[in-house]
């Protein structure tokens, strides 16, 4: 997720059993009802008449307040993507488009940009959004002082590292931004940055209300937005509603009056819900129906390609995990996992094996860096490569895998496991956080203390969104998305290259040659692309974004 989710911390992964358990599922949402928001037929209408334009919608409790900046899971950027427009979107096949920019021009050398704003924009409460608005929200965001997750999806802005002292003053700008009038910002960059028309697309560049800046923790609990929806009710881990705004007037206007977003700790009760008429669109489908699901004659299934990566990091601190024997254990490791049997009895093939560090409908995807064959499985070549890394210092201890239960990870978890201990001969065990929640905290604080499931689904649509977010120096110690620290002075001479190529196929080349150095280091372990898995009801039309997730705005109702 950029910086997202957009990274996708847990909820969205997709794994399967056997399809004789699908009959079991309807019994699971009986049993999780009260802690799952599992609807009733009563649901369909409240006091005040019909709910038939409400959209509803499976979700998790976001990991923290609805500030764009500081939003890392996939539940809070689904919401903060409802509620905030920024200067551009993309379309449902990942075309930018302006929103709030009337244009955005760049320099000779992609090292300064001209925003021009188009006119009357506002929050929902009336207070207006100029260029004044955008320099003070990226400042916010940028400012270590204010503690964001996203600050350094900022990071190329001038001035970005004079504001990186967590006790400075919180209301510091950022140099590098020029206010010319209400309507124009000029933008200064540290150095070249072609992908920013790109880049600003990500959550943490939304215009946040002057509210926020002075109360971020008051203000991310009952957020002002600009977006199509505003917030109408949040009970915490039941259900976050919104409704639409009725003085929106961006592009993005809703077909319908409102999305209500059902916290589920199960997939499966959610699925069962969906089944039941109870739940209009399920974003992921649970392990127990992936074999099955398609064949259902009570919704309509959705299955492609979609943005979404999904490995495992070992942080670079772990023991055992540094220099020369980390690399050849990564390795290891790497090739002793069978991920194409995987991808068939678990998945039933709605993933694809990774071959990359990007995503199939990522420019710049390639089948064919890996040329040493590090991403596929080879027992007899892990075996000796584990055994070389123990000639540097023998293996002691377990080697452990953490993801989060409430999530649909277990059985692919447990499996990967098994491939490893199989293989390798080693202790290797799954190693369940309570939710996906905990298990973000945890990565976020650096206390995890083993490998965990991680993955990338950029907020924008280019290889800079994965590539520099979760493994440039910068996104390191707590900065951005690369949580296990990696730092390849090799790989950032080469993000800086294609950074400063303002021809995108050039630039795809060089981002290329940067994975070939992710390829020998392996700071994460590749594992697979996973397909958009989803279903809606049959009266619902939903279709899917960019992202892999709803168009939300467009969804209808046939009834």
């Amino acid at each position: 997720m950029a910086h997202t989710p957009h990274i996708d911390i847990a909820h969205n992964a997709i794994t399967h059993r056997a399809r004789r358990i699908a009959a079991s599922v309807a019994a699971v949402c009986c049993t999780l009802a009260m802690v799952a928001g599992c609807g009733t037929a009563d649901d369909a209408a409240d006091s005040s008449g019909s709910r038939n334009s409400i959209v509803t919608v499976n979700s998790t409790e976001p990991t923290k307040g609805l500030i764009p900046s500081n939003t890392n899971d996939m539940a809070g950027w689904r919401i903060a993507s409802l509620i905030y427009d920024g200067l551009v979107t993309f379309s449902t096949s990942g075309e930018l488009q302006y929103v709030e920019a009337k244009s955005i021009a760049a320099n000779a050398d992609a090292t300064e940009y001209t925003i021009t704003l188009k006119p009357n924009l506002k929050f929902s409460n009336g207070e207006k959004i100029t260029a004044s608005t955008y320099a003070k929200s990226w400042s916010f965001a940028a400012n270590a002082a204010n503690g964001q997750v996203g600050a350094s999806t900022l990071a190329t802005i001038k001035g970005y590292d004079k504001l990186q002292d967590a006790n400075g003053d919180k209301n510091a700008q950022l140099s590098g931004l020029h206010v010319v009038d209400d309507s124009t910002l000029k933008v200064e960059l540290n150095q070249p940055d072609s992908s920013f028309p790109y880049k600003v697309g990500d959550i943490a560049f939304l215009p946040i209300s002057s509210k926020a800046v002075k109360d971020p923790e008051t203000y991310g609990k009952k957020p002002i937005g600009n977006g199509p929806y505003k917030v109408k009710s949040w009970t915490v881990n039941e259900d976050l509603e919104l409704e639409k705004d009725p003085s929106y007037n961006g592009p993005r206007k809703p077909k319908n009056d409102g999305i209500d977003f059902r916290v589920y700790q199960s997939l499966n009760a959610a699925y069962s819900d969906l089944l039941a008429g109870n739940l209009d669109v399920l974003d992921s489908i649970p392990t127990v129906a992936l074999g099955s699901y398609r064949k259902e004659r009570r919704a309509k299934a959705v299955n492609r390609q979609g943005p979404s990566f999904v490995s495992f990091t070992i942080p670079q601190s772990l023991e055992h995990f540094q220099g020369e024997e980390g690399r050849l254990r990564r390795a290891a490791i790497s090739q002793a996992i069978d991920r194409n049997a995987i991808a068939k009895a678990i998945f039933r093939n709605t993933v694809t094996p990774a071959t990359d560090f990007l995503a199939p409908v990522i420019k710049g995807h390639s089948t064919k860096l890996d040329t040493s064959g590090v991403l596929s499985y080879d027992a007899a070549k892990a075996r000796d490569l584990w055994k070389r890394a123990d000639a540097i210092s023998p293996w002691s201890g377990s080697f452990r895998i953490a993801y989060g239960a409430d999530s649909t990870d277990k059985e692919w978890v447990d499996a990967t496991v098994n491939s490893i201990r199989n293989v390798l001969g080693i202790d290797a065990q799954s190693y369940p956080f309570s939710t996906s929640k905990e298990l973000s905290s945890a990565i976020n604080e650096r206390k995890v203390g083993a490998a965990f499931k991680s993955g990338l689904q950029s907020d924008y649509p280019h290889p800079e969104g994965y590539l520099v977010q979760g493994y440039d120096s910068s996104q390191a110690d707590g900065k951005g998305l690369n949580n296990g620290d990696y730092k390849s002075a090799e790989f950032d001479a080469l993000i800086d290259k294609a950074s400063a190529q303002p021809d995108l196929d050039k630039a795809v080349a060089t981002y290329q040659e940067a994975q070939k150095v992710l390829l020998k280091d392996l700071p994460v372990i590749p594992l697979w692309y996973k397909n958009v898995t989803a279903a809606a009801g049959r009266h619902v039309n939903a279709d899917f974004n960019y992202m892999g997730v709803p168009d939300y705005v467009n969804i209808t109702k046939s009834h």
